[in-house]
């Protein structure tokens, strides 16, 4: 791999993914692991790929991800914010499709905090009037 490569960050939940793309021949790199092995579900491993196939350079272009906190379908959500980023700074023509797709904005939506005198975050004790 050549020392040129456009430099993307994605997250989601508590997820983190730094994301690197290299001119190449379609080869995606999770954690130094191939994605099929560090992402064995197929439906997870379609999100990684969703900004690349809809860009049309799923084998133009190979990718690099360190990715940590988090489980595993957050990972893969980081996964896809960080490749979309970095196809942005790969051509700038890219925007209108990622835009549309959704993979530009960050997904906000995190888990609730638990609140004292709580049992969970809304779930309350049971109450008993009598």
């Amino acid at each position: 791999m050549s020392q040129n490569f456009h430099y993307g960050t994605g997250r989601r939940k508590n997820a983190t993914a730094r994301t690197r793309l290299y001119t190449g021949s379609g080869q995606i790199t999770v954690n130094n692991r191939s994605i099929d092995t560090y992402f064995p579900r197929k439906s997870l491993q379609m999100i990684v790929r969703q900004p690349l196939v809809m860009t049309k350079t799923l084998d133009k272009i190979d990718v690099k991800v360190r990715v940590s906190g988090g489980g595993v379908s957050g990972q893969a959500e980081a996964v896809r914010h960080g490749i979309s980023r970095a196809l942005l700074a790969f051509d700038v023509n890219l925007r209108g499709v990622l835009k549309r797709a959704g993979f530009l904005t960050r997904d906000a939506r995190a888990k609730e905090r638990k609140k004292y005198g709580l049992r969970a975050a809304r779930a309350r004790y049971q109450y008993s009037k009598r």
